[in-house]
């Protein structure tokens, strides 16, 4: 299986565990990841003013070269999915704003038909889960991760707005609980793992982040989790600098522990 592949830069900079066990698993698992050439930066966030084009470009270059190249487009930074998927979905919903989009992309001169929203655009996640198959997922495993309790942090970005990202039940997501279960562990269920982490407010409220950072790792440990596995670089860095006690991992590094590729040594912060 191949898939168009959209690294996003924190995965070259900040989250390269993420992007690195990625890649293994996926080979381990016999889907090819074809980076997508020249990708530039997503944006980062959503801006949701219809007259806002610019920083919405990248992701339209993005999704244009995954429909040309006849494969869908596979994400895995939560940030990444999030401002690609509301790009593919507003470029769908809003015949203005596609029409402007097409105009300026009309400039790369490359030939092709304006693009509309055809490519199916796809978290990681639901990479494993609709088109690997989480039972598939489980049968590649060589070791299991028998004993672990692990919470699953969703937070923000692959949520919520509910109706566009369409990853899961928003108030009661069971995506990852079942990754997890396919690794061997146990999944804990606890209050926060659908809340927000306070990220995009630490630089005018750092006081109002570690609060809302901490509620969810507390709320983890005191349902019995042994660690926090999350898709976010943001989520990761807050709840690691704001003092968590249970160890936050990538959900990656977890997926290439189970498959038994994951080496020592990862590059990550």
């Amino acid at each position: 299986m191949k898939v168009s592949y959209f690294p996003g830069c924190t995965l070259r900079t900040k989250a390269k565990d993420l992007d690195l066990w990625a890649r293994k698993s996926a080979e381990k698992l016999g889907v090819e990841l074809c980076e997508i050439e020249n990708w530039q930066c997503c944006g980062g966030v959503f801006v949701s003013s219809k007259d806002e084009i610019a920083t919405k470009l990248s992701s339209v270059r993005a999704l244009k070269a995954a429909r040309d190249a006849g494969m869908p487009l596979v994400t895995v930074c939560s940030a990444c999915h999030n401002v690609i998927k509301q790009t593919n979905e507003t470029i769908k919903s809003d015949e203005e704003f596609a029409a402007k989009a097409a105009r300026y992309m009309a400039q790369d001169n490359d030939g092709s038909e304006p693009y509309g929203g055809e490519t199916e655009v796809l978290h990681y996640l639901e990479l494993l889960r609709d088109k690997v198959g989480f039972d598939n997922v489980k049968a590649a495993v060589t070791n299991p991760l028998s004993g672990k309790k692990i919470a699953a942090y969703y937070g923000c970005m692959l949520l919520r707005p509910g109706k566009v990202m369409g990853f899961d039940d928003p108030e009661n997501p069971q995506i990852m609980e079942d990754f997890i279960k396919a690794l061997g562990a146990e999944a804990v269920i606890y209050p926060s793992r659908n809340e927000c982490c306070g990220g995009y407010v630490a630089l005018e409220d750092a006081e109002s982040a570690r609060k809302k950072s901490n509620k969810v790792s507390e709320s983890a440990k005191n349902h019995g989790a042994d660690m926090i596995v999350t898709a976010c670089p943001l989520c990761k860095y807050n709840l690691v600098k704001n003092g968590s006690e249970l160890p936050v991992i990538y959900f990656t590094e977890l997926l290439a522990e189970a498959l038994g590729v994951k080496e020592d040594g990862g590059d990550d912060e």
